[in-house]
């Protein structure tokens, strides 16, 4: 069964590629079963690409990827019953030494350091409570005139539009900000983001009093500061088999 959904899912990829799909799919599978790729020429050497090298440039050169229809193959993939998991966030990958390479931006990468890199903007579905596969439903480059959060919040709004269902989508701290949260308002998807520890939010203001401007803050609740932290309005615990 599972073998027969692959085939399948592999036949309506390729009828959806386009131009010099054949050359595209033997690429993809010579990538996938690669374990490590020390060049782009050792690509063209795997037994799954069954084309000579120039093959390799021209395949990628000529082709026009139909984003759109590839996506939806995937999204088909996510079942329609139960509750959806998805997950989003940014990855660095530096380019110092390409000197030629278009879009090289300054990024931060994992050590804390700026060097020139390329970055990519994921929307994956994780479909399994452990282990880390996922699946990727949209990946794209964050171009030098977008942000991390304007590509994320582009992202979610275009994979939505494509689930049958309502998904829960978790993010890290880098997202907790308010031009994300308006960027996405109106998304049919639950938010799960974390905060950094040291933000600060307010509560709703108090009725106008009549004198003076009306007040645009309540009361303050910084999350590092547990005396400033109001009573909750409910209270959940979880026994995890490995945290306890």
């Amino acid at each position: 069964m599972i073998f027969n959904r692959l085939r399948q899912f592999r036949q309506q990829v390729y009828e959806v590629i386009g131009r010099s799909r054949d050359s595209l799919f033997d690429l993809m599978d010579a990538i996938l079963t690669s374990p490590n790729l020390s060049s782009f020429v050792r690509v063209s050497q795997s037994p799954l690409f069954r084309r000579e090298w120039p093959s390799v440039y021209s395949g990628l050169k000529r082709a026009r990827l139909p984003q759109a229809k590839l996506m939806k193959q995937l999204t088909e993939q996510v079942p329609t019953e139960g509750p959806v998991l998805l997950s989003g966030d940014t990855t660095v990958w530096p380019r110092p030494d390409a000197v030629t390479l278009k879009e090289r931006t300054f990024e931060r990468s994992k050590g804390g350091q700026i060097e020139l890199a390329q970055s990519y903007s994921t929307i994956a579905w994780i479909p399994e409570e452990e282990g880390s596969w996922a699946l990727p439903l949209r990946q794209e480059r964050v171009t030098s005139f977008e942000t991390p959060v304007s590509k994320a919040a582009f992202q979610l709004k275009h994979v939505c539009r494509q689930l049958h269902v309502r998904p829960v989508v978790a993010y890290d701290r880098a997202y907790g900000n308010a031009p994300f949260m308006k960027a996405t308002d109106g998304v049919e998807a639950d938010l799960l983001i974390r905060l950094p520890g040291n933000r600060c939010v307010w509560g709703t203001p108090p009725p106008y009093s009549g004198k003076g401007a009306p007040r645009k803050h309540g009361v303050k609740f910084k999350f590092n500061d547990p005396d400033s932290w109001p009573p909750p309005d409910a209270t959940i615990e979880v026994d995890d088999p490995k945290l306890g």
